[in-house]
């Protein structure tokens, strides 16, 4: 039996749950999981159903199915098989975040398919072309920009790349990428937003003595550093540990704060609303039941 999940997008209106659940049913489909959320403030209703179907039907013959209930609600609606993992592009220049995700992917504990690394730099190449995944250097200069980033964005076509993960890439993509890839660029951001923007966040915390620092995984736009915000951590510091210890210490919550909003992301959990994200819990059974097909 195949493990699907649907997601759905649309205004709030009365009777959605109850046609979405007689769909299925007559489908043959059995809901396992359910999460939903009404976004007062915007007026949009978002829905996640993690479903089996017990007659074997294929995602196409369900998405068919399902046009004249998303026609009627007027909903922006997505089956998709669970079999079929997202594919990713990693984008980075330094190595705490990628190893992290290289590793958790390696050993099963992210539901995607990594289909490339870019970098402009040639530190981690080898690293990952031991991974068997494809490395692709592109420079960037302020002169030949536009020309790296359609170089990008040739690598995101050819891969059929759905998210592009930026594993502290420490680059400004223009206005004309983030609306082009809006809801598919994740980056992590070594500070809690908007307090300290910028290259060295760390730095600036320290000059403050602030007693906790943090990351922010977000969704990239135009405004640098202030996309709708995934997921957040934070550590506990004190006025003994030196600027090189908040980096440290920041590198470990960087690397956990965009493994999860990895995870949240790539089983499509996450809906943007507004300039918010709602994130549905995982399915029961955690990561392990995220990968079952």
């Amino acid at each position: 039996m195949h493990k699907y999940v649907l997601t759905i997008t649309s205004k709030s209106t009365r009777g959605i749950v109850g046609d979405i659940s007689g769909y299925l049913a007559e489908k043959g489909c059995n809901i396992v999981d359910s999460s939903q959320f009404d976004g007062l403030e915007t007026g949009l209703f978002f829905m996640r159903l993690a479903f089996i179907s017990e007659q074997g039907a294929k995602a196409e013959e369900l998405r068919e199915a399902f046009e004249p209930v998303a026609k009627r609600f007027g909903m922006t609606a997505e089956v998709r098989d669970t079999a079929e993992r997202m594919k990713v592009l990693m984008v980075s220049r330094f190595g705490h975040c990628l190893n992290d995700l290289l590793y958790r992917w390696k050993i099963g504990a992210l539901p995607i398919d990594i289909v490339g690394v870019v970098s402009n730099h040639f530190d981690y190449q080898k690293v990952v072309v031991n991974h068997d995944i494809p490395f692709h250097h592109i420079k960037v200069t302020k002169e030949n920009k536009p020309k790296a980033e359609a170089q990008l964005m040739d690598v995101v076509e050819q891969t059929g790349a759905e998210l592009i993960v930026l594993a502290r890439y420490m680059q400004v993509l223009s206005d004309a990428l983030c609306k082009k890839m809006s809801g598919k660029i994740i980056n992590i951001h070594h500070s809690f937003l908007p307090s300290f923007k910028g290259a060295n966040p760390y730095k600036q915390a320290y000059e403050r003595g602030v007693k906790l620092i943090g990351a922010t995984a977000h969704y990239v736009t135009a405004d640098l550093d202030e996309g709708p915000i995934i997921e957040q951590d934070i550590a506990r510091i004190t006025h003994a540990q030196s600027a090189e210890d908040y980096v440290s210490i920041g590198r470990d919550v960087e690397s956990q704060v965009l493994a999860r909003a990895v995870h949240a992301h790539t089983p499509h959990r996450c809906f943007i609303n507004g300039n918010r994200v709602v994130v549905f819990p995982p399915s029961p059974g955690s990561y392990a039941s995220e990968r079952m097909g």
